[in-house]
């Protein structure tokens, strides 16, 4: 699966067992096509609600029993009906989607985290009800790896962000550095936004180191999937502290020598 357009599903699909990708597959898709109601093309605020509105309403027929026959939600239905998937978590990515359409600050890292607990932690409980790993331990590690994801990506991603007139630092951290939008939007690597990356990265990684041991609650290839996922996580993590901030004109993205390096530190793990 792409990690390039929805981050936070697994990035070594070959490395699932067969019996799971139809579901994950199924999942997938509602949340990419979701993601893109809530972020592509020109619709207009007010219709990309209403699509994400409209899939809302899906969720609720497939909760009824009623038939569906969207090629996105027969076959959603089926994995949800055929797994026992809680519609909640799809329900909180809406959510998630949603507020995208109309939020575009963050007041504290809290907010922040508030946001990813709908936007990517999802993904991951999704995963353990799956395996039949949902304990509360097993859930508080993935919720970690997945919110971590998310801010890695919104690390990476501040300039691309910043031309969707979004801005995922969170403002008590920008006046805490003393940075200012400006400096965002001229792509200044000031020592100050340099300290202010810093910090995030840092905060980034210590959250998913704190999840990492999830991958010993996690059978066979799966758990061997979450090893990659984890230190795709970390590696753009890395890569982002190397290039000191400048995120502006040295996007971090993993190489193919990133995959070597991943793959000696899953064995580590």
């Amino acid at each position: 699966m792409p990690v390039d357009h929805y981050e936070n599903f697994p990035v070594a699909s070959l490395l699932l067992p067969q019996r799971l990708r139809q579901p994950i597959e199924a999942i997938y898709r509602f949340a990419r096509s979701a993601d893109d109601i809530a972020d592509e093309g020109d619709a207009t605020p007010d219709e990309r609600l209403a699509g994400l509105a409209a899939y809302s309403e899906a969720l609720d027929r497939i909760e009824r029993g009623e038939p569906v026959s969207d090629p996105i939600f027969a076959p959603l239905a089926a994995e949800v009906a055929a797994w026992k998937l809680p519609l909640q978590l799809f329900r909180d990515l809406l959510d998630a989607f949603a507020q995208d359409v109309v939020k575009t600050r963050y007041a504290s890292y809290a907010e922040l985290l508030d946001y990813c607990r709908r936007s990517a932690n999802p993904v991951g409980r999704l995963l353990l009800h799956l395996v039949d790993r949902a304990t509360p331990d097993n859930l508080a590690r993935s919720d970690a790896i997945c919110s971590a994801l998310q801010l890695a990506n919104f690390w990476q991603d501040v300039a691309i962000d910043w031309k969707k007139d979004r801005v995922y630092l969170p403002q008590e951290d920008l006046a805490r550095f003393a940075v200012n939008e400006a400096q965002i939007a001229d792509g200044r690597c000031s020592e100050s936004w340099r300290a202010l990356l810093d910090f995030q990265v840092g905060r980034t990684q210590a959250l998913m180191l704190a999840g990492a041991p999830l991958v010993h609650q996690l059978p066979g290839r799966m758990g061997w999937e979450i090893r990659f996922t984890v230190q795709g996580g970390l590696r753009i993590l890395e890569k982002t502290r190397q290039v000191r901030g400048d995120v502006f004109r040295h996007r971090p993205v993993l190489a193919p020598s990133d995959w070597l390096l991943m793959f000696a530190r899953s064995l580590r793990m």
